[in-house]
C-alpha cells in the first residue's frame, strides 16, 4: 500500500463472523491469510481469534465438572433414596434385636 492510497477502514467482525472465520481456519478450509482476505481484516486479527478461542476453551474445560449438574428433583430423589436405605438398615437391626429378645424369652 503506497502513501497515496487511502487506508482501508477497520472492519469489526460480529461474533458469528469471528466464529465462522475461526472454523474456516481451524478446519483447514482457508489459510489464515485467505481468511483475512475473505473477511477484510488483518492476518493478526485471525491469529488473535484463534488465540481467544483456544484460551476460552481451555478456561471452560478447566472450570467444568464431569457429568451434568443435578437438577433439584434429582438431588431430592437422591436424598430420599439415602433415607430409604438408612431406614431399611434400621429395620433389619431391629428385626434381629427382636428375634434375639424373643428367643431369650422362649428359652427362659
Amino acid at each position: 500500500m503506497s502513501s497515496t492510497e487511502p487506508r482501508q477502514k477497520r472492519r469489526q467482525l460480529s461474533p458469528e463472523e469471528k466464529w465462522q472465520a475461526f472454523l474456516e481456519v481451524t478446519t483447514g478450509e482457508l489459510t489464515q491469510r485467505d481468511a483475512a482476505r475473505k473477511w477484510h481484516v488483518d492476518v493478526s486479527t485471525v491469529i488473535k481469534l484463534r488465540k481467544i478461542a483456544r484460551d476460552a476453551s481451555l478456561a471452560a474445560f478447566a472450570s467444568s465438572k464431569p457429568g451434568r449438574p443435578a437438577s433439584p428433583a434429582e438431588v431430592e430423589l437422591e436424598v430420599a433414596r439415602a433415607e430409604v436405605a438408612r431406614l431399611g438398615e434400621a429395620v433389619k437391626e431391629l428385626a434381629i434385636e427382636l428375634s434375639l429378645v424373643r428367643g431369650k424369652a422362649h428359652w427362659a
